[in-house]
């Protein structure tokens, strides 16, 4: 039994909370893709925990939590955050709670470097991306030039690939005027970062196979970023690099996507964006800013501000669609209160052509002009609700109407950042 969890805007929908809630019930927690540049919190009672690599079970007693070959770790930061969870109470044990692929590749201190390089020659064409080297890492994968968690456990064959692979780079950052990398010096320090990774390094796959095929135990898999990311669906080339979606659970958990029964995207009741790339509904004046501040919107793992609109329909549709969304969980419903008009994009215009659906590929979008719909808003504070019926009428008409726009059940809503701040409803998934 398998339930998947993606983002279906740009990331930041709060995917963690509601992985963390899941993961009460689940055996596994599978994180299947992406790399640090991806930031989960999850808040319990007056702690906060932000993820970064870690899958968001890792808070649950008892839970398994893989990172998969999906994943690219930047093995120093991975260590930093065992340690740092560590001091926050929660026990992290490499090979016990917590296990690696040996196919998930590594982030070394070049692709950090290429990172910077790159988005500094692009200029006004920057992506803006997180600078956590993670593009490069990924362009390394595909290259066949990359190192693997794996290699690890050959330290001779490790040594000699990356001896090779620090011969390339240094040409590259030579051009730059980098100063050139030191082969050996760097081989002794990925070691020293991994010592304690090494027991975690398993054959991830064939557990994971092996569990989906017995059918009693409960996993969860855990997307990052976004669906408007993904490297092929989302608005390139303002993506991430790797495939974020459902369908990339297939070689980021390294199991077939048939096994995965139940499709839960994560949605704001309104939209948000960091970095660059086109927008359709942002707001740039006092209702964006004021949107940001009651929703605290900074970045979990840069703390940039986050570009903060209404919500975008054609956009969300398009995420469910592609991906074979059954359910979505809303969060951040209380932000919206306050408002006397809410709003919902139901269309574009571009250069005089209405779009219904997502123009997946048009370089146009930026100069998309949304059509609009209105709704009645409401000023009461949603925190201490705890079901659907106590909400006030104009938030539950929001939620329903939502629901038949998108032609799925939301069965959960966030209400708030804590864990208990949750309303649950007894809904159709679509199947």
């Amino acid at each position: 039994m398998a339930t998947l969890v993606f983002g279906a805007q740009w990331g930041d929908e709060g995917k963690g909370k509601i992985i963390d809630l899941l993961a009460e019930e689940a055996d596994l927690v599978v994180r299947y893709s992406g790399g640090n540049n991806a930031g989960h919190t999850v808040v319990v009672g007056d702690t906060r925990y932000a993820l970064h690599l870690l899958p968001s079970g890792i808070l649950r007693p008892g839970t398994r939590n893989i990172i998969g070959n999906g994943v690219v770790i930047d093995p120093w930061h991975l260590a930093e955050e065992i340690k740092g969870l560590r001091g926050l109470g929660v026990p992290v044990v490499p090979g016990e709670n917590l296990l690696i692929s040996p196919c998930a590749h590594m982030v070394l201190p070049y692709h950090k470097e290429q990172d910077r390089i790159t988005e500094e020659v692009r200029g006004k064409g920057k992506i803006g991306t997180t600078g956590r080297g993670i593009g490069p890492c990924y362009q390394d994968r595909a290259n066949r030039t990359g190192l693997r968690m794996g290699d690890l456990l050959e330290p001779a064959y490790l040594k000699e690939r990356l001896t090779a692979a620090v011969v390339w780079k240094n040409h590259f950052l030579a051009g730059f005027g980098h100063p050139p990398l030191d082969a050996d010096r760097l081989y002794d320090d990925l070691r020293a970062a991994c010592a304690e990774l090494v027991p975690a390094i398993q054959d991830t796959s064939l557990m994971l196979r092996r569990a989906l095929r017995d059918g009693r135990t409960k996993v969860l898999f855990e997307g990052a970023q976004g669906l408007m990311l993904d490297v092929d669906l989302g608005t390139y080339p303002y993506v991430t690099s790797t495939s974020v979606a459902a369908g990339g659970v297939g070689g980021g958990a390294g199991v077939s996507p048939r096994a995965v029964a139940r499709v839960l995207g994560v949605a704001k009741a309104y939209a948000t964006r960091v970095g660059e790339g086109p927008f359709p509904t942002e707001l740039t004046g006092p209702e964006g800013a004021m949107l940001g501040e009651r929703g605290r919107e900074f970045g979990t793992t840069t703390g940039r501000p986050r570009r903060c609109g209404w919500l975008d329909l054609v956009a969300l549709r398009y995420a469910i669609e592609v991906t074979g969304c059954t359910e979505l969980a809303l969060t951040k419903l209380d932000v919206l209160s306050g408002q006397p008009v809410v709003r919902l994009g139901t269309a574009y215009e571009i250069d005089g052509r209405r779009h219904d659906d997502f123009p997946a590929g048009l370089p146009g979008l930026a100069r998309a002009q949304v059509q609009y719909q209105e709704m009645e808003g409401w000023t009461e504070d949603l925190g201490a609700m705890r079901s659907f019926d106590e909400l006030p009428a104009p938030a539950q008409a929001y939620v329903e109407r939502l629901e038949r726009e998108l032609g799925v059940g939301i069965p959960i809503l966030s209400i708030g950042p804590g864990r208990e701040a949750v309303i649950y409803r007894h809904v159709q998934a679509r199947s």
